[in-house]
């Protein structure tokens, strides 16, 4: 009966989605039919741990987060670390596509969310790609590949939801994902070199960069870069949770719009609405 009542919710599962059904509510539906359908369960438990879930509070973080994440878009954020991105590998065999693995890693410490990076980065750098002589199938896995990156990154949501499941310090998972991240950063930067040779693909520049130049790029770009270190050093000093760290992360995103003067409130309803429609 046990094995019949599964095979029913896998069905019940199956169909949902080829319906086009949300992910959550085809899983909500096909955990339904299991429960109803068993006499072992009884429907009070289905219904608390429903709710024991929903009302899980370090999972407040990932909204937080990807909310930073689209308020660091409108505020000029990730166009200053990119700016940084292309000085820092501009010099390097496969150019862009350095630039977007380096960008990956970075807006793994904004953000934490793998798909707000793959799709800023199709929207901004893919094009950019294949008018340097890239191939749309390339520079789509690569930006793909390196989104990876971004939940392994502290504040990566990946973690947060690992955490609040398992019941595991995120603290501590943030800080065991920096090595990880930094390792896949290294490896991708390597296929890249070896691809790129194979194919043509040149760098962006071929002179050295001036101390002027360094240091200008470094200068629009340090205070977003000193976001993770923030939310890394206030966990880790018990200043604030991981829940308190994504507001933390809001707050900081809207004092960079306002400091560099390109975010106005219309775009800050605009990325409240974005981040209410993606989570």
């Amino acid at each position: 009966m046990g094995a019949s009542v599964v095979g029913i919710s896998c069905i019940m599962l199956l169909v949902l989605l080829f319906l086009k059904v949300p992910v959550f509510v085809s899983l909500l539906g096909a955990c339904m039919t299991y429960f109803s359908m068993s006499s072992a369960t009884l429907a009070k438990i289905f219904a608390q741990r429903l709710l024991s879930g929903v009302e899980s509070i370090p999972l407040l973080a990932i909204p937080f987060f990807i909310c930073a994440g689209v308020f660091m878009n409108y505020s000029g954020v990730t166009s200053r670390v990119m700016q940084f991105c292309n000085v820092m590998t501009g010099r390097m065999t496969g150019g862009l596509a350095q630039v977007n693995v380096l960008l990956s890693t970075l807006m793994g410490g904004l953000s934490g969310s793998n798909i707000a990076d793959a799709a800023m980065e199709a929207k901004m750098l893919v094009p950019e790609m294949e008018k340097y002589g890239f191939s749309r199938p390339f520079s789509t896995v690569i930006t793909a590949m390196s989104s990876m990156i971004t939940p392994l990154i502290p504040p990566g949501i990946a973690l947060i939801l690992y955490g609040s499941i398992a019941n595991v310090s995120i603290g501590k998972l943030f800080i065991a994902g920096i090595g990880p991240g930094i390792l896949m950063c290294i490896i991708f930067m390597i296929m890249n070199v070896v691809i790129s040779k194979k194919r043509g693909y040149k760098p962006l520049r071929t002179d050295k960069i001036k101390p002027a130049e360094f240091f200008a790029a470094v200068k629009v770009a340090i205070l977003p870069l000193m976001l993770p270190i923030i939310i890394i050093g206030g966990i880790r000093l018990g200043i604030f949770t991981a829940t308190e760290a994504g507001s933390v992360a809001i707050v900081y995103a809207l004092v960079l719009g306002l400091l560099y003067r390109e975010m106005k409130w219309k775009e800050v309803v605009i990325g409240l609405k974005e981040t209410v429609a993606t989570t």
